[in-house]
């Protein structure tokens, strides 16, 4: 699977206070080598920030959503975008992931992807169904269940998306287990790289 490009901006992002806050943290996650997945402010345990960030290799664990967590909590302070208090949780964006980029949908083709768009594609809005291809400006999804009268193959614009996510399948989790090990023992070669340079 190819990594995702490092820098590569987000198709999908947030509005109102959730992009003032994704606004302020994104460049000090780029600037430790993390990306930005989504920023969602939710009304649970009083009020919680949810970060969900990812290293550029496509691994997160518990001491990146740490380092991710002690890295924005001091620039959120002093922006102080939020005018109530709230609770800041950092995680990784799980296997059942939202997509916001380009290269996510390049990196899981061939697994199912529930998506909505802002305006009509083909007469909907809403589409699930396995991703058969991807170019720079959208994506070929084959339908879970055509209706009568439909192509069971739509693409779907970029342009137009407004949400998208896995679908969660055996597949999909074979294949994420099977990324995460690669960019782990990748990471581990290149720990070693670094050690026989000194």
């Amino acid at each position: 699977m190819p990594m995702p490009e490092t820098g590569e901006a987000r198709i999908i992002t947030e509005t109102g206070l959730d992009r003032r806050i994704a606004d302020i943290i994104e460049p000090v996650l780029v600037a430790m080598d993390y990306k930005l997945v989504r920023v969602r402010m939710m009304n649970q345990n009083g009020l919680t920030l949810q970060v969900m960030a990812e290293r550029n290799d496509g691994t997160m664990d518990v001491d990146g959503c740490e380092a991710v967590s002690e890295a924005i909590s001091p620039v959120l302070d002093v922006e102080d975008p939020v005018d109530r208090e709230y609770h800041l949780e950092v995680s990784s964006p799980g296997i059942d992931r939202p997509m916001v980029r380009k290269s996510d949908f390049t990196r899981w083709l061939g697994h199912i992807v529930k998506c909505e768009t802002s305006v009509l594609v083909d007469n909907r809005k809403r589409f699930r169904g396995k991703i058969i291809s991807v170019t720079q400006e959208g994506f070929v999804l084959e339908r879970d269940q055509a209706a009568y009268g439909e192509e069971p193959q739509v693409t779907i614009p970029f342009t137009t998306l407004a949400e998208a996510k896995l679908i969660l399948t055996d597949d999909l989790i074979r294949d994420a287990l099977r990324a995460d090990k690669l960019a782990k023992a990748q990471a581990a070669n290149q720990n070693d790289e670094d050690d026989s340079e000194e």
